[in-house]
């Protein structure tokens, strides 16, 4: 009875999610498709830009930041209203020196120096500080990988100054390195699910999406009116996020505004990275438990709860699967339900791919291709993320440790290790 109980506990469980992954994959796609071919940026559009200041926290970053610097320099927003500053953060590699030589041929840019046994306190914390040294009435973050597309910054900025229920916007990130190995592959099919289902359908479906890391422009009033980034989160991008739809506004998701960044290349890498974000996510539910926010938008309240339990109730129930599949197998324990389970369990796995290939077929990715490693990937990525979940939990409530700035290492590659040409390169055709 027991075990009959938890399968079907498990099944329908499972399905829920799927359902509602479904219905969030069909509003991103109607939103590829209502956005595919279109210039985002009319030509005979007359703005008045504000000032908009660039934040780059960077610690030991010798090997991407000057990339990053020079497709910051050739972005098309207007470059009397651009300031970049760089946050070196207790760095002990030559981070400073690179960006102070930048700096001496482009006025723009500037160097803010954290010195060892000073800093190192974490990325919200470095923020915090270049805050107190910018002037944008419009804040940018992007971490010192990212090499965003001309127009990304202009396209951001526009959506801000054409909506004022607006709090943010962010904008795309793509994998760099997705060719490297069989990890990145998986990475970058993830992270493409993650924002055109995820992102691009709560948007479409509740005005919902949350910031990530990287490549987003925020008002600068209203990071003043929450006190800046929370300096006990390792996961600041979502704890920001609800706090500022706490406030009555919106962040909105913009993929025609593109970054590409590096991916983790390797396992213990991909480990660390992933058991920092779980363990950001833990505090995050936990701190908001606490204060029980209270968010004008019943719809609002519900989208985010449902991203945050959807991390701990999917993991339960494929855990519960799991471990009824073995004890199946091993003959420890019989499901004596009738029913065409394993055909339900095929058709889940079925809806998970096609929806997988579907999506990434807005990157231009091959199906077939990403149906192959979509198999793969279920049977072995997507089951690494219990080991994560797990990992974070015995980290926070049995080992009780620090929350601690985690940098993920950087690795060379071909198109990484080079710097962009002096003129901005045409932008990609966008979705």
């Amino acid at each position: 009875m027991i075990v009959d109980l938890l399968f079907l506990l498990a099944v329908a469980v499972m399905w829920l999610v799927i359902a509602y992954q479904l219905a969030l994959a069909l509003a991103g796609s109607w939103l590829w498709r209502r956005t595919r071919g279109r210039d985002p940026l009319p030509a005979n559009e007359d703005l008045d830009w504000p000032t908009l200041s660039v934040l780059i926290p960077a610690h030991n970053e010798e090997s991407v930041i000057e990339r990053t610097l020079s497709s910051l320099l050739a972005q098309t927003y207007p470059a009397d209203r651009l300031e970049i500053l760089v946050i070196s953060d207790a760095s002990t590699d030559r981070t400073a020196e690179l960006v102070a030589t930048c700096g001496r041929k482009h006025p723009s840019v500037r160097l803010l120096e954290i010195p060892p046994g000073q800093g190192g306190r974490g990325k919200s914390a470095a923020l915090n500080t270049g805050m107190r040294h910018v002037d944008g009435e419009l804040v940018a973050i992007y971490d010192a990988d990212n090499t965003p597309e001309p127009d990304a910054l202009k396209i951001l900025v526009r959506e801000l100054l054409l909506d004022r229920t607006l709090g943010a916007a962010l904008g795309m990130f793509r994998t760099i390195n997705r060719d490297r190995n069989l990890l990145t592959r998986f990475v970058n099919l993830e992270t493409i699910a993650f924002q055109w289902i995820v992102q691009a359908g709560r948007w479409c479906l509740g005005r919902v999406s949350t910031l990530p890391g990287t490549n987003y422009v925020i008002r600068r009033e209203i990071l003043e009116r929450l006190g800046g980034w929370d300096e006990q989160a390792i996961a600041e991008d979502s704890e920001l996020s609800l706090r500022v739809y706490e406030l009555g506004k919106f962040i909105k998701f913009v993929p025609s505004a593109v970054t590409w960044e590096q991916e983790p290349e390797t396992l213990g890498v991909w480990l660390r990275q992933r058991t920092r974000w779980a363990r950001g996510n833990n505090y995050v539910v936990a701190k908001f438990l606490r204060r029980r926010p209270r968010f004008q938008s019943k719809l609002i309240a519900f989208e985010l709860v449902a991203f945050l339990a959807l991390f701990y109730v999917f993991f339960a129930a494929i855990i519960v699967s799991d471990v009824l599949f073995v004890l199946c197998v091993t003959g420890l324990a019989t499901a004596n339900l009738a029913g065409p389970f394993n055909v339900v369990f095929v058709a889940a796995i079925g809806l998970f791919l096609l929806q997988l290939a579907h999506v990434a077929s807005f990157e231009g990715e091959r199906v077939p291709a990403v149906l192959l490693t979509g198999i793969l990937m279920y049977f072995t990525y997507c089951q690494l993320w219990i080991v994560v979940v797990i990992r974070a939990l015995y980290e926070d409530h049995v080992l009780r440790r620090e929350h601690v700035w985690d940098k993920t290492p950087r690795f060379p590659s071909p198109r990484t290790g080079e710097l962009l040409p002096q003129a901005a390169p045409q932008r990609k055709e966008s979705p």
